[in-house]
């Protein structure tokens, strides 16, 4: 770990220890709520895996458009289906939809960049001339694309968002690694004899991690509001998968007559697209290094005392 600092490399800095951005991350704000968010939406799509007040698809014609109380919390829609189960339930179709996308950018975004900042110059012309094609089709048109072959379903969502965001992060972090790769740690990795991945796994990724993190929390939020979106247009979830777009859909008819049915999926999505940028934003202040050395900049520059020469 000496060597490393002494060659400069930002992944290693000395007093911290493997896990001490899980410290960094929780003492700012907005680590804080995006993690209480995030763990939240994740403990309620558990438990609707298993259990919910009521059956979320069961038709209650007697008990259409409750108020919020007792036995129905969040009240009923007009077809007398509890809302607070609805989005519980819906909370497994968002956490599925979130993570899937995640996944698919992360794989799509890493092998991108990696063949356009380590290749043969050939290849990472290609590479570049290929992310910006296709970064240049939204994620909402490539949906609709899909769902014209496919029909309507949750994986056309997850599919278009994947490949959407994973060449935006192609595109965002290939600059960042061709960078890193003419740094003096990476060059000193070459001579001791480590191979390209491993120079790619033990010095290039950790160092851009934090642009990553931030473009893949952003895909991650981006994935629920399509999901939302794609389902109250008609290529999203099908009828009988529980989803807040669908639910939102549903209710917005009658938004002037029962106005409070409608604020509760957009303030799921809401609260959890917020927690999701929130905690990107977080996590890219606590793994940085360099945002790390400017916030203790100002303490060590108000205490330092200069000498006086006589």
């Amino acid at each position: 770990m000496a060597d490393a600092e002494v060659r400069g490399d930002p992944s290693t800095s000395s007093g911290t220890g493997r896990f001490a951005w899980l410290t960094r991350l929780w003492a700012l704000s907005t680590g804080r709520f995006g993690i209480v968010v995030v763990v939240v939406i994740g403990l309620t799509a558990l438990v609707a895996r298993f259990w919910t007040p009521f059956d979320p698809q069961k038709v209650d014609v007697a008990n259409r458009w409750d108020a919020p109380g007792i036995p129905h919390l969040l009240g009923t829609d007009g077809s007398g289906r509890d809302i607070l189960s609805l989005l519980m339930a819906g909370a497994r179709t968002t956490v599925w939809v979130a993570l899937g996308a995640g996944v698919i950018a992360t794989v799509i975004g890493l092998v991108l960049a990696a063949l356009g900042a380590l290749t043969a110059r050939w290849l990472r012309e290609s590479v570049a001339v290929l992310v910006d094609i296709l970064i240049a089709f939204p994620v909402l048109l490539i949906a609709m694309m899909l769902s014209s072959v496919w029909g309507g379903s949750l994986w056309v969502v997850i599919i278009s968002v994947g490949i959407g965001f994973g060449t935006g992060i192609a595109r965002v972090t290939r600059p960042e690694l061709r960078r890193v790769l003419h740094s003096d740690f990476v060059l000193a990795g070459r001579a001791s004899g480590l191979t390209p991945f491993q120079n790619l796994w033990r010095h290039l990724l950790p160092n851009v991690a934090p642009v990553f993190i931030v473009q893949l929390s952003w895909a991650m939020a981006v994935a629920v509001l399509a999901e939302a979106g794609l389902s109250y247009l008609g290529f999203g979830a099908p009828v009988t998968e529980p989803s807040w777009g669908l639910l939102l859909k549903d209710l917005q008819t009658y938004i002037s007559v029962h106005p409070l049915t409608v604020v509760w999926p957009g303030l799921a999505i809401t609260i959890t697209v917020l927690g999701l940028n929130l905690l990107g934003d977080g996590l890219r202040e606590a793994t940085d290094p360099t945002l790390s050395r400017r916030r203790t900049a100002p303490a060590a520059a108000h205490t330092h005392v200069p000498e006086v020469v006589s």
